[in-house]
Protein backbone atom coordinates (compact mmCIF):
# COMPACT_ATOMS: atom_id res chain seq x y z
CA UNK A 1 0.00 0.00 0.00
CA UNK A 2 2.55 2.76 1.33
CA UNK A 3 4.35 1.68 -2.12
CA UNK A 4 1.14 2.57 -4.14
CA UNK A 5 1.23 5.81 -2.43
CA UNK A 6 4.61 6.57 -3.30
CA UNK A 7 4.02 6.32 -7.20
CA UNK A 8 0.94 8.04 -6.77
CA UNK A 9 2.59 11.11 -5.25
CA UNK A 10 5.36 10.97 -7.59
CA UNK A 11 3.15 11.15 -10.51
CA UNK A 12 1.65 14.07 -8.92
CA UNK A 13 4.53 15.36 -8.32
CA UNK A 14 5.65 15.00 -11.86
CA UNK A 15 2.47 16.53 -13.33
CA UNK A 16 1.63 19.48 -11.57
CA UNK A 17 5.34 20.60 -11.17
CA UNK A 18 5.07 20.25 -15.17
CA UNK A 19 1.92 22.16 -15.22
CA UNK A 20 3.15 25.05 -12.97
CA UNK A 21 6.42 25.60 -15.03
CA UNK A 22 4.42 25.35 -18.18
CA UNK A 23 1.34 28.20 -16.96
CA UNK A 24 4.15 30.29 -15.11
CA UNK A 25 6.75 30.32 -17.83
CA UNK A 26 6.35 33.56 -18.78
CA UNK A 27 6.28 35.10 -14.99
CA UNK A 28 9.78 33.22 -14.76
CA UNK A 29 11.46 34.63 -17.57
CA UNK A 30 10.26 37.95 -16.51
CA UNK A 31 11.65 37.22 -12.89
CA UNK A 32 14.69 36.07 -14.92
CA UNK A 33 15.69 38.67 -16.77
CA UNK A 34 14.87 41.70 -14.10
CA UNK A 35 17.01 40.01 -12.24
CA UNK A 36 19.65 39.25 -14.16
CA UNK A 37 19.65 42.73 -15.36
CA UNK A 38 19.18 44.41 -11.97
CA UNK A 39 22.00 42.03 -10.08
CA UNK A 40 23.33 39.96 -12.77
CA UNK A 41 22.73 36.53 -11.06
CA UNK A 42 18.99 35.52 -11.18
CA UNK A 43 19.42 32.05 -9.86
CA UNK A 44 20.67 31.36 -6.40
CA UNK A 45 21.83 27.44 -5.31
CA UNK A 46 22.06 26.25 -2.07
CA UNK A 47 23.07 22.67 -0.95
CA UNK A 48 20.68 21.14 1.34
CA UNK A 49 19.76 17.96 2.51
CA UNK A 50 17.55 15.30 0.89
CA UNK A 51 16.40 12.05 1.38
CA UNK A 52 18.60 9.75 3.63
CA UNK A 53 20.76 12.65 4.28
CA UNK A 54 21.87 12.84 0.72
CA UNK A 55 22.85 16.13 -0.34
CA UNK A 56 21.64 17.81 -3.41
CA UNK A 57 21.13 21.44 -5.19
CA UNK A 58 18.33 23.61 -4.53
CA UNK A 59 17.13 26.26 -6.50
CA UNK A 60 15.65 28.84 -5.93
CA UNK A 61 15.54 32.97 -7.52
CA UNK A 62 17.61 34.86 -5.72
CA UNK A 63 15.96 37.61 -2.92
CA UNK A 64 19.35 38.92 -1.17
CA UNK A 65 22.51 40.58 -1.86
CA UNK A 66 24.97 38.32 -3.79
CA UNK A 67 27.58 37.86 -1.02
CA UNK A 68 25.18 37.12 1.80
CA UNK A 69 25.95 34.07 4.00
CA UNK A 70 24.70 30.89 3.89
CA UNK A 71 22.47 30.60 6.60
CA UNK A 72 19.36 29.91 7.34
CA UNK A 73 16.96 32.76 6.30
CA UNK A 74 16.10 33.12 9.89
CA UNK A 75 19.51 33.71 11.28
CA UNK A 76 20.34 36.54 8.14
CA UNK A 77 20.14 40.10 8.27
CA UNK A 78 16.42 41.20 6.58
CA UNK A 79 18.54 44.29 5.35
CA UNK A 80 19.73 41.53 2.95
CA UNK A 81 16.82 41.05 1.15
CA UNK A 82 16.59 43.25 -2.12
CA UNK A 83 13.57 45.24 -3.14
CA UNK A 84 12.98 42.93 -5.48
CA UNK A 85 13.61 40.43 -3.44
CA UNK A 86 10.97 41.50 -0.93
CA UNK A 87 8.51 41.25 -3.99
CA UNK A 88 9.49 37.68 -5.21
CA UNK A 89 8.94 36.49 -1.37
CA UNK A 90 5.85 37.90 -0.84
CA UNK A 91 4.25 36.73 -3.87
CA UNK A 92 6.22 33.28 -3.27
CA UNK A 93 7.91 33.42 -6.76
CA UNK A 94 10.90 33.14 -5.24
CA UNK A 95 9.99 29.08 -4.15
CA UNK A 96 9.02 28.49 -8.20
CA UNK A 97 12.24 27.34 -9.53
CA UNK A 98 11.96 24.59 -6.76
CA UNK A 99 9.64 22.74 -9.18
CA UNK A 100 12.80 21.41 -11.31
CA UNK A 101 13.87 20.24 -8.08
CA UNK A 102 10.77 18.15 -7.90
CA UNK A 103 11.28 16.92 -11.49
CA UNK A 104 14.57 15.91 -10.85
CA UNK A 105 13.30 13.69 -8.26
CA UNK A 106 15.00 15.27 -5.57
CA UNK A 107 12.21 16.85 -3.56
CA UNK A 108 8.37 16.58 -3.62
CA UNK A 109 6.11 19.36 -3.65
CA UNK A 110 5.17 18.61 -0.38
CA UNK A 111 7.56 17.15 2.26
CA UNK A 112 9.42 18.65 5.36
CA UNK A 113 11.69 21.47 4.00
CA UNK A 114 15.24 20.46 3.37
CA UNK A 115 17.57 21.50 5.48
CA UNK A 116 20.90 23.25 5.16
CA UNK A 117 23.82 20.78 5.77
CA UNK A 118 24.70 23.41 8.72
CA UNK A 119 21.57 22.74 10.81
CA UNK A 120 23.37 19.54 12.71
CA UNK A 121 20.78 20.08 15.56
CA UNK A 122 17.81 19.83 13.10
CA UNK A 123 19.14 16.96 11.25
CA UNK A 124 19.83 14.95 14.89
CA UNK A 125 15.94 16.13 16.16
CA UNK A 126 14.61 14.61 12.29
CA UNK A 127 17.04 11.59 12.41
CA UNK A 128 15.18 10.77 16.15
CA UNK A 129 11.95 10.74 14.12
CA UNK A 130 12.57 9.44 11.27
CA UNK A 131 11.89 12.39 8.92
CA UNK A 132 15.27 12.07 6.65
CA UNK A 133 13.81 8.69 4.77
CA UNK A 134 11.39 11.19 3.11
CA UNK A 135 11.66 13.23 0.82
CA UNK A 136 11.67 16.58 1.33
CA UNK A 137 9.18 19.22 -0.28
CA UNK A 138 8.41 22.85 -1.59
CA UNK A 139 5.81 22.78 1.51
CA UNK A 140 4.13 21.23 4.50
CA UNK A 141 2.64 21.66 7.55
CA UNK A 142 5.05 23.86 8.85
CA UNK A 143 4.79 25.95 6.49
CA UNK A 144 0.99 26.10 6.62
CA UNK A 145 1.63 26.36 10.43
CA UNK A 146 4.43 29.52 10.23
CA UNK A 147 6.97 26.93 11.60
CA UNK A 148 10.67 28.14 11.09
CA UNK A 149 13.84 26.35 11.18
CA UNK A 150 14.68 28.19 14.81
CA UNK A 151 13.27 25.37 16.79
CA UNK A 152 14.82 22.48 15.16
CA UNK A 153 12.24 19.92 17.90
CA UNK A 154 9.14 21.80 17.88
CA UNK A 155 9.74 21.63 13.72
CA UNK A 156 10.93 17.94 13.60
CA UNK A 157 7.48 16.81 16.19
CA UNK A 158 5.11 18.86 13.74
CA UNK A 159 6.69 17.15 10.67
CA UNK A 160 6.81 13.68 12.17
CA UNK A 161 2.83 14.70 12.77
CA UNK A 162 2.65 15.47 9.15
CA UNK A 163 4.15 12.09 8.13
CA UNK A 164 2.60 9.88 9.92
CA UNK A 165 -1.12 10.96 8.98
CA UNK A 166 0.11 11.67 5.10
CA UNK A 167 -2.72 11.40 2.73
CA UNK A 168 -3.46 12.49 -0.62
CA UNK A 169 -5.80 14.46 0.58
CA UNK A 170 -3.54 16.25 2.83
CA UNK A 171 -0.98 16.16 -0.37
CA UNK A 172 -3.68 18.51 -2.14
CA UNK A 173 -4.66 20.34 1.19
CA UNK A 174 -0.96 21.42 2.18
CA UNK A 175 -0.44 22.26 -1.70
CA UNK A 176 -3.46 24.53 -1.92
CA UNK A 177 -3.17 26.13 1.70
CA UNK A 178 0.28 27.31 0.56
CA UNK A 179 -1.17 28.94 -2.49
CA UNK A 180 -3.85 30.43 -1.05
CA UNK A 181 -3.78 30.36 2.50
Amino acid sequence: MMNYRFHLIRILDLFLSIFIIAILLPLLLLTYILLHLTYGSPLFFQERVGKNLKKFTLIKFRTMLIGTNNRPTHLVDHSRITPIGKIIRKAKIDEIPQFFNVIKGEMSIVGPRPCLLTQKELIEERKKLNIHKVTPGITGLAQIKGIDMSNPKLLAEVESRMIKSFTIKKYFYYFFQTLFG
